[in-house]
């Protein structure tokens, strides 16, 4: 099996405003990025799922020509709000980093 690594350059997360997580996926090369895409892995599901929203809520964004996939989401807990751990979103992606994926065709 393969890692987020192994498709991807860069994986990130951050804010993006207060109230808002968004997650950037930016691929290797165009074959690692069809190939992520097609895994169907960043599916919604999955982010509700880990970050406790609803799957409505959450807005999965190939974008073909930075290679990347971005998925935004509201913030569990409001920036800087009690209770927020991570005021810059910056360490938000660390579960994702063992999901495991198909292997790449080499």
């Amino acid at each position: 099996m393969a890692t987020l690594l192994d498709y991807c350059a860069l994986v990130r997360s951050k804010n993006a405003g207060p109230f808002t997580l968004t997650f950037d996926f930016m691929a290797k090369d165009e074959r690692t990025f069809t190939a992520l895409c097609a895994t169907g892995a960043l599916s919604p599901g999955l982010f509700a799922s880990l970050f406790h929203v609803a799957e409505t809520e959450v807005v999965v964004t190939p974008v073909p020509a930075a290679l990347a996939i971005k998925v935004s989401l509201p913030r569990p807990v409001v920036q800087g709000a009690r209770g927020d751990s991570d005021t810059y979103a910056g360490q938000q992606y660390g579960p994702l980093m063992a999901m495991t994926l198909p292997e790449l065709d080499r």
